[in-house]
């Protein structure tokens, strides 16, 4: 047996074992900076002057056609299109439109539009190669420098100014103006050259304005919260740090000739993406769901693979067992068709970018990603991205030939335990598939959900997390759980004294059990709600069974303010005309919820107007509610579902 693979046995038996661990660790590995040694040994491995880059030059049409192969002429044709594209010009009011009224949509459209326009055009001339797209490329580029800025109206608040219209004064990095940003660069090295045959001021202007957008504030401004520099207790480090880091390091890497100024760049990355690796939890889980995989472990990735790149392989940490479990999370919250284990800020529906996930499993050896990818193209072949980032496009116009040859599979063990983040999913040979979680309130995208479960029959959701909305300044403002998409009372879970559970670090799951064997978890899920609550304990348990979900809640009060509800939702046909049952059924699953005959059930109607929840559950889904007829300070319920 190889010792890499020993080692990640001995460490996933250790994380199966690991109960208490704190919800909200935060462990000082700081790998990147250990991998490296020190910034005086990075600048000795930094392979200078792009020959880093592994694509053709612009100018090498045989290798870009080897490359490419069937490929080039599909890229081509979506060039074409482009040829004519009428650039899109923000207003001011555009910007003001977020402080108005929350809406983002108005600025980030045209925006989106630009950005894809300029990428489309890049992969059309380098698959062509013969001139044809550089007037329109420039004509991108230019005015994307006469822009006063490429950060979206949003974000544009973490300015000193506070406001969403961009201030001339000062340049912010976001995720919209790295990923600008990287892209740009792109443009510069394949076409500095080409831009100057046509005037040298194109190439000139441009370089110029990544320096100021990008190059410097990125050096100057430690500030910046995704940064982490100045992190402390409680705070969060999400998918941004990654992100923008990713974005970063591009930039320098493509435009930095300057080995010493290089070197205090790219070491300054890795301080700060070490601050991400060491906030996520060992055991590998994406707290923000599968919808943010690709942001958060995903960047993490690309900007490995761009460091590994950027230093001959130097710089690694593509053989630690925490990067590979990071990867791996994205297949294990698979269920099947399209759905997908949704906690957080996720959609329910997804699956995930194959090439991705497979250049991930290649960098770190999991089959297991690698076939993931496979099953996801379902016999098609991979496409190449012609979107707005640029490195995913780039990369798998290199890696996708290797996907396209790869046998399709997708298995996952009976139980998938996520000891520190505390997800649990189990699985039953009838096609049933469970997923609950313990956790804390203040997970990165949080929802009030402590001690949640989604449950799937083959692979269909059942019982449902309705997932988020489309994203208003609401969404990550004060009044972010005035959203019922992000209470408590709208998740599986139940309303204790009338009282739903509350926002904060301090409200979490205790005594979190998984016993995989007997497909068991439990967690007392008091301490999530407030002191109003008067809860002593709350123990909700899960046992899944061969054709049968059973539910318990034992319980202990402080006082019998209100009689206690449970809630449920779902979606599909519901039927709670029988005392004591629930029938459900969806998209030809039927299931039987059998409730305690002290309970009177409820059904009401979520009207779905937002396209991001009706494009994925329909128009409407369901809660049901379950009420006791008496208000108890001891009790225990139980709820069978087969």
């Amino acid at each position: 047996m190889k010792k890499n693979t020993l080692c990640r046995i001995i460490l996933s038996f250790c994380l199966l074992i690991v109960t208490g661990v704190s919800a909200h660790a935060y462990t000082e590995r700081n790998l990147l900076q250990k991998t490296a040694g020190s910034e005086e040994q990075l600048k000795e491995v930094l392979v200078m002057n792009q020959k880093w880059v592994p694509y053709p030059a612009y100018t090498d049409r045989a290798g870009w056609d080897e490359l490419l192969g069937a490929d080039k002429e599909t890229l081509i044709r979506a060039g074409e299109k482009q040829l004519n594209y009428e650039w899109k010009v923000i207003r001011a009011t555009d910007y003001l439109e977020y402080e108005r009224s929350g809406e983002r949509n108005i600025m980030q459209n045209p925006y989106e539009a630009n950005r894809k326009a300029i990428n489309t055009l890049m992969l059309a001339e380098l698959a062509e190669g013969k001139g044809r797209f550089i007037d329109q490329l420039a004509n991108g580029v230019f005015f994307s420098c006469e822009m006063t800025s490429w950060v979206l109206s949003a974000h544009l608040v973490r300015q000193s100014t506070k406001r969403s219209l961009p201030d001339y004064r000062e340049q912010v990095i976001d995720l919209g103006s790295g990923n600008y940003g990287s892209m740009l660069s792109w443009v510069y090295y394949f076409f500095h050259h080409s831009f100057d045959k046509l005037d040298p001021a194109i190439s000139l202007r441009l370089r110029q304005t990544l320096q100021e957008r990008i190059l410097d504030p990125y050096m100057n401004n430690d500030r910046e919260w995704w940064m982490a520099f100045h992190w402390k207790p409680g705070e969060i480090i999400n998918n941004w740090n990654p992100w923008c880091n990713s974005n970063v390091l591009q930039c320098y890497l493509l435009l930095e000739n300057d080995r010493d100024r290089l070197a205090k760049a790219v070491w300054r990355s890795m301080q700060s993406v070490d601050k991400f690796i060491n906030f996520v939890k060992a055991d590998g889980a994406c707290e923000e769901g599968p919808s943010y995989w690709g942001h958060a472990a995903g960047k993490m990735y690309d900007y490995l693979q761009i460091l590994f790149d950027g230093t001959g392989g130097k710089v690694s940490l593509f053989e630690e067992p925490m990067v590979r479990r990071m990867g791996e999370y994205i297949s294990r919250t698979y269920v099947g068709n399209g759905w997908v284990v949704n906690f957080a800020d996720a959609s329910a529906k997804g699956g995930g970018d194959a090439p991705l996930i497979y250049r991930y499993g290649h960098a770190v050896g999991s089959d297991e990603m690698m076939q993931f990818a496979a099953y996801l193209l379902n016999g098609k072949r991979p496409s190449i991205p012609v979107g707005n980032d640029t490195f995913r496009s780039l990369q798998s116009i290199l890696w996708n030939g290797e996907l396209e040859k790869t046998v399709a599979a997708h298995t996952i063990p009976a139980c998938t335990w996520y000891p520190e983040t505390e997800f649990c999913y189990l699985t039953n040979k009838s096609g049933w598939f469970l997923a609950t979680k313990g956790g804390f309130n203040n997970e990165s995208h949080n929802h009030n959900d402590v001690g949640t479960f989604s449950l799937y029959v083959n692979t269909i959701p059942v019982l449902i997390d309705a997932g988020v909305g489309t994203y208003t300044r609401q969404t990550f403002s004060k009044d972010r759980y005035t959203i019922w998409t992000m209470q408590s009372n709208y998740h599986n879970l139940p309303m204790i004294n009338g009282v739903p559970q509350s926002y904060g670090q301090q409200y979490k799951a205790t005594d979190v059990v998984c016993q995989p064997k007997k497909r068991f978890f439990s967690a007392d899920i008091a301490t999530a709600y407030p002191e109003e609550a008067g809860v002593n304990n709350w123990t909700r348990a899960y046992s899944l069974g061969e054709k049968q979900l059973t539910i318990t809640d034992n319980f202990s009060l402080k006082s019998a303010k209100a009689p206690n509800q449970v809630n449920f939702l779902t979606w599909g046909k519901v039927d709670i005309s029988v005392l004591g049952k629930v029938t459900v059924e969806v998209q030809g699953q039927k299931v039987t919820l059998e409730y305690p005959r002290e309970f009177t059930a409820d059904l009401e109607t979520i009207e779905l107007p937002d396209t991001r929840l009706s494009n994925v559950w329909g128009p409407e889904i369901y809660r049901i509610t379950l009420k006791d007829k008496e208000a108890r300070l001891t009790g225990k319920y139980k709820f069978v579902i087969k």
